[in-house]
């Protein structure tokens, strides 16, 4: 009795107010709720991954959207560890409205509720405009980012992540070394090969890896290489007998012959204790190439490193003359949770992550968004980077494998990338490889969402 009469009372007053909804408007008390009526505050729960561009930069962002939104209040969360501090309570029922946090994260979090269909469509936000700017967020976003399967998880054409800072990834080398010898830059896998035998005669290996892990970019790389981006689409939904065509098995048998050229000691050290080793390698010139992401400069900065070391990337070789060449764009992602108390409020404030002022405070902390004419406010090292694209002879190559529902004892990246240092040690064949990631993909197909 007491709950009827304390939502008794509410009714009266809201209609006292006329803050209630009329039958005929077809808009929800929540989406009222949302916008932040006068005099009535919006508290939004932001979520964020405390990265390596630290704390300080999501607290500006907290500060300058209230500035500009009176109603709003941001309760901010940061955290290195950001799953373990949410997860629980979303277990609970307690959601975020906005989180900042990539797939292809150890935790999964981000792809289980991706499984649970537990995102909210964020299509709309593309059309809407920028916090405080005449552009809507899909203009001012770079061709491409919302076209890939780690945007629109589903393959089905609708947005639930939106991209955040990016980070170009290739194959990185030392360009003063390159210099000093005279060496050309290989542009295609025959001329790669050729350099590796040339290299092994100064005691130099062509190539090593962090870890499996950083495969994810190179072989996503090599399949837009070999097959084009339909055909990459095709491997990441699964396709019938995709991974056993001719395209797929050129890079099954590039990555196989690749172990010849790498460095001895690449497979030991390929684990995350132990991953900045076969790093070294290139800053000592014991190894040429290794594939990786911007963020190895940061990750080095302190490390020893030869004399005239310079930081050099390239893309992807092509597989024959004149082929394209691709460098597979990482990025991080933002996403509603589709229990969100507050979703209409939480799109707006992902509408504000692309306007002038919030871009300017990520990239003070060195945050590069996918923002048209970001990369010429870029300087030195950082701007020779992310230039891959504009000056490197690069096509962008972005996505991933789509969501399907989870199947018991499968599991697509460790079958492809988690095989890679057995077929470096020559535990297993090409072949096995091969047929081993056909038949993970034929038993998540019938799984697809």
């Amino acid at each position: 009795m007491k709950i009827k009469s304390l939502l008794f009372v509410i009714s009266i007053v809201l209609l006292t107010f006329g803050l209630a909804a009329c039958s005929g408007d077809g808009e929800s008390e929540s989406k009222k709720s949302a916008k932040g009526a006068e005099g009535e505050e919006t508290t939004l729960h932001v979520a964020a991954l405390e990265s390596a561009y630290g704390a300080d930069m999501w607290n500006k962002i907290a500060e300058s959207y209230e500035a500009v939104n009176e109603n709003v209040k941001i309760d901010l969360t940061l955290k290195k560890n950001l799953e373990e501090v949410i997860r629980p309570n979303m277990q609970a029922g307690e959601y975020p409205d906005v989180v900042l946090l990539a797939t292809g994260r150890p935790e999964a979090l981000t792809e289980t509720l991706i499984k649970e269909d537990g995102l909210e469509n964020i299509t709309d936000v593309l059309g809407m405009d920028v916090s405080g700017e005449d552009v809507t967020v899909g203009d001012k976003l770079l061709e491409g980012f919302t076209d890939t399967l780690a945007t629109n998880p589903y393959a089905d054409g609708e947005t639930y992540l939106a991209p955040m800072f990016y980070s170009p990834t290739g194959l990185f080398y030392n360009a003063g070394l390159f210099e000093e010898k005279g060496w050309e830059v290989p542009e295609t896998w025959d001329e790669m090969w050729e350099l590796g035998d040339k290299v092994a005669e100064e005691g130099i290996s062509l190539f090593t890896y962090p870890t499996t892990g950083y495969f994810d970019t190179l072989i996503g790389s090599m399949l837009y290489a070999s097959g084009g981006p339909e055909f990459f689409n095709s491997a990441m939904t699964y396709e019938d007998g995709v991974w056993e065509s001719e395209e797929a098995t050129q890079v099954f048998e590039t990555v196989e012959k690749l172990a010849d050229y790498t460095q001895q000691n690449t497979v030991s050290n390929a684990n995350p204790n132990d991953f900045t080793k076969n790093q070294q390698l290139i800053l000592d010139n014991k190894a040429l190439f290794m594939p990786n992401g911007n963020w190895v400069v940061d990750e080095m900065k302190d490390a020893p490193r030869a004399d005239n070391f310079e930081w050099g990337m390239m893309p992807i070789p092509a597989f024959e003359d004149g082929g394209d060449r691709y460098a597979f764009t990482f990025f991080e992602q933002m996403w509603i949770p589709s229990a969100a108390e507050n979703k209409d409020a939480a799109k707006a404030f992902i509408s504000y992550m692309y306007s002038d002022e919030a871009a300017s405070t990520f990239l003070d902390a060195g945050a590069v968004q996918p923002i048209n004419g970001m990369t010429e406010k870029l300087e030195g090292q950082k701007q020779t980077l992310y230039s891959i694209y504009e000056e490197g002879g690069a096509l962008p190559a972005m996505g991933t494998f789509a969501s399907t529902k989870p199947v018991p004892g499968v599991s697509i990246g460790d079958t492809l990338y988690g095989s890679i240092d057995s077929v470096m040690s020559g535990d297993i064949s090409y072949k096995d490889w091969q047929a081993n990631v056909e038949k993970a993909s034929d038993k998540l197909r019938p799984a697809m969402n």
